[in-house]
């Protein structure tokens, strides 16, 4: 049920006097008009397009005067951050959650488009060069919510993937040529160097390469941890961060949200539209289209739980040096005319850019890559010797014209496509399920199967079980066209065009319908992202709402994903995002986003590094608590310490020193002491035990710089010895236990029994008295 104002899916009426229109400026020896392709009038009418209604055909220049207003300033892009140090504005969970959380178009382009592409250096194809300009619209973006206000975002983005890749369950098409088993799901990180997969998978199971991906990060920060010298106990640098989460723990979170699943069970990687291209070297550029078309309409591109109703955008890429644009230009008319304005000619030199050209722009580095691309683009820069080899180069009129393109494409065609189909849904669907009448309709659907077998559903038998629910539990999905389904996708869309509201209220109603029909990865999925679309609103949070509905979603969620679905990402990614967005919202909040973080850690589904960052986490939602008064009564002073102490040790095992010095010296704040504080706060024992943790760090730490060769050349070996010495030595004192010194438990007790035995001298208790 998608919109027929703004679809392009139903094909035309092949009338005589429609085929014969005549159009201006055609040869004579030029084709007809598009019969077999589907036809949309002019939608200049349209209120939805009344401001835009025109399409780019003139070449854009080299000046940065031809972006459209509100386009920043096209000069030399800047080097994209390294991983382990995001950039300021996604170290905000909010941001991060709605820059992952985008509309996603796929690419359909004929071969000799991809030819032209790759003659300019991207072995990809066109997916390849329209990828890195797609994660940030630039201009401001207008979305309308459900009521009608409009709202604009200046970090709105899209994602591009190709669509054959849809069947195989992958994303980004390779350059990569080895085959990653399923057992290699549950293999050590270490094992996985060097055997990725062709592609990056959709199926959420990168969980250990993401491992792999931030031990390598932690690995190349120990050197730049080993130059820094300490910070003391109590100063304003060791206080500063505490609250503040790792880098390396926000890398981790945001290859969570980057790998996100391509499942039946929520759209977001689902295609919202998709872009068929042809070039100006097609020789029958409507016979291409016509196949084209076709070919993203057939189920062999898509799984049968995949919606076919999504938008469809027509390209031409004119190739400005070798094809004539007058050509180029009556064939677009054509386009124009038949599909109005989901349409665009782009116009680019073939020729390949070199960074010597005067007017060469560098090609932004994707920021939204899997845990997978970044370890093969490691590797690469290994194998290389350390030289950047996937640095690329755009003309600068290309790049004017790329980000034009996209720019139309999003705000002109995207966007208002999605805002039509939330607003039909709503009203069509959603809008019958709200209300005194909706709930009636949720107690007949829930009752009507009683005394009949619910899974009878799923096969057909069985007349009112197979009419009160549309789950094929066999097959274990919804139809993509029923009311569940398109619900779903109501919700998805609304959440990708961040109307929380709507989205909050739509996730409410389906997810009690998955739940009756016991489907129970679609109904964990709506319960993560009703509790992820209740924290988002900016409405004040109540305890009562905090934890009635939230802390209720949030368990059953990960319940669902554990217990019933056997998905631990999915699991990870629910309770992670449930606990950054509690933390968020301060005060009590708090207290619940650390113990979700424990829940986390209890569930056994992260690897070594994974513990320790979440470990590190929770002692930074302790932190993050701030108490009342001038004694600040209520903080989590001591359990964010205790937490520091934990993952310092994991750390340490991990022989990351540079991690665990940080924890050892927000913790020795709080169990240092200050001649401020009163001498019962000396913490004496557990400074003890910090002191061998500080011990074992550094001994770990002066092990890795000699391995390396930055200890002294001339006698490292002697120096290890000593060290080595030193640790024996003072062994008694490292990694005493907390509970207390290192006596006997039992050593201030009477250990004599309660009623004194008799003595018999020179007899033995027989052990074996025969006693059965």
């Amino acid at each position: 049920m998608v919109p027929q104002n703004g679809d392009a899916l139903q094909p035309p009426p092949t009338t005589p006097s429609t085929a014969a229109l005549p159009i201006a400026g055609r040869n004579s020896s030029s084709p007809s008009i598009m019969p077999s392709l589907p036809h949309h009038p002019a939608r200049a009418t349209s209120p939805l397009f009344a401001a835009s209604s025109t399409s780019v055909t003139s070449r854009p220049g080299s000046s940065k005067g031809n972006l459209p207003n509100g386009t920043a300033s096209l000069g030399r892009p800047s080097v994209a951050q390294p991983s382990n140090h995001p950039s300021p504005v996604e170290h905000d969970v909010r941001t991060l959650i709605m820059r992952a959380v985008v509309p996603h178009i796929a690419i359909h382009a004929s071969a000799d488009t991809d030819i032209l592409v790759k003659d300019k250096g991207f072995k990809g194809g066109l997916w390849e060069m329209l990828r890195p300009f797609g994660e940030q619209i630039h201009g401001k973006v207008t979305i309308r919510d459900s009521v009608g206000a409009s709202r604009s975002w200046d970090d709105y983005g899209v994602r591009f993937w190709k669509l054959g890749e849809i069947m195989n369950n992958t994303y980004g098409a390779g350059r990569r040529s080895a085959e990653r088993t399923a057992r290699e799901v549950n293999a050590p990180s270490s094992s996985l160097q060097g055997r990725h997969s062709a592609s990056v998978r959709r199926d959420g199971d990168g969980l250990a390469q993401i491992e792999e991906l931030v031990d390598r990060l932690l690995s190349a920060a120990e050197s730049s941890f080993d130059a820094q010298e300490p910070v003391p106990n109590g100063s304003d640098q060791a206080s500063g961060p505490v609250s503040g989460s790792s880098p390396f723990y926000l890398s981790f979170l945001k290859k969570i949200l980057t790998g996100m699943p391509l499942s039946s069970h929520e759209t977001f990687s689902h295609p919202v539209a998709c872009i068929i291209a042809i070039s100006s070297r097609t020789p029958s550029p409507i016979e291409a289209l016509r196949l084209l078309y076709n070919e993203t309409s057939r189920g062999d591109k898509r799984p049968p739980w995949m919606n076919g109703d999504y938008l469809r955008y027509y390209l031409l890429v004119h190739d400005e040096e070798k094809d004539e644009i007058t050509k180029s230009t009556t064939l677009f008319e054509q386009m124009k005319r038949h599909f109005g304005l989901h349409c665009h000619l782009l116009r680019i030199r073939s020729s390949q850019c070199i960074p010597t050209d005067d007017d060469s722009v560098r090609v932004p580095d994707c920021q939204w890559i899997s845990a997978v691309e970044e370890l093969d683009a490691m590797q690469v820069e290994d194998d290389v010797d350390g030289l950047t080899a996937s640095s690329r180069y755009l003309y600068e009129s290309d790049v004017t014209a790329i980000k034009i393109f996209i720019r139309e494409m999003v705000t002109q065609s995207i966007v208002p496509f999605m805002e039509r189909c939330v607003a039909t849904w709503n009203d069509q669907i959603a809008s019958r399920r709200r209300g005194l009448s909706g709930r009636f309709i949720s107690l007949s659907k829930k009752w009507t199967g009683f005394g009949s077998s619910r899974s009878s559903s799923g096969s057909g038998f069985g007349l009112s079980g197979a009419s009160s629910s549309n789950y094929d539990s066999l097959q274990g999905f919804y139809k993509p066209d029923s009311p569940e389904a398109m619900m779903r996708k109501l919700a998805d869309y609304a959440f990708m065009l961040r109307d929380w509201k709507l989205a909050q209220s739509t996730y409410d109603i389906v997810r009690s319908d998955f739940s009756d029909d016991k489907a129970w990865k679609y109904a964990a999925g709506a319960n993560e992202m009703g509790a992820i679309s209740t924290l988002l609103l900016p409405q004040a949070l109540t305890t009562k709402t905090r934890s009635e509905v939230v802390d209720q979603m949030l368990d059953a969620a990960s319940y669902s994903y554990i217990s019933r679905c056997a998905a631990p990402y999915l699991a990870l990614r629910c309770l992670a995002l449930g606990a950054e967005l509690l933390k968020t919202r301060g005060g009590p909040a708090i207290d619940d986003a650390a113990r979700w973080d424990t829940r986390l850690l209890e569930m056994k589904c992260l690897g070594p590094i994974g513990q320790a960052l979440f470990t590190q986490q929770v002692s930074a939602c302790y932190a993050a608590r701030r108490g009342v008064g001038s004694k600040e009564w209520g903080a989590r002073r001591r359990k964010a310490a205790m937490w520091n102490v934990l993952a310092a040790s994991m750390w340490i095992e991990l022989k990351k020193t540079g991690q665990a010095r940080q924890c050892l010296d927000r913790a020795m704040v709080v169990y240092g002491g200050t001649p401020q504080e009163e001498p019962v706060a000396t913490f004496e024992r557990i400074q003890d035990f910090l002191g061998g943790l500080t011990g074992e760090a550094d001994l770990h730490g002066a092990t890795h710089r000699a391995v390396d060769g930055m200890l002294d050349t001339e006698q490292p070996s002697a120096r290890l010895v000593e060290l080595e010495q030193e640790e024996l030595v003072d062994q008694k004192r490292h990694r005493r236990s907390l509970i207390g010194p290192g006596v006997s438990p039992f050593a201030g007790v009477d250990a004599s029994p309660l009623s004194p035995l008799p003595s018999f001298p020179n007899e033995s208790i027989n052990e074996d008295d025969g006693f059965e």
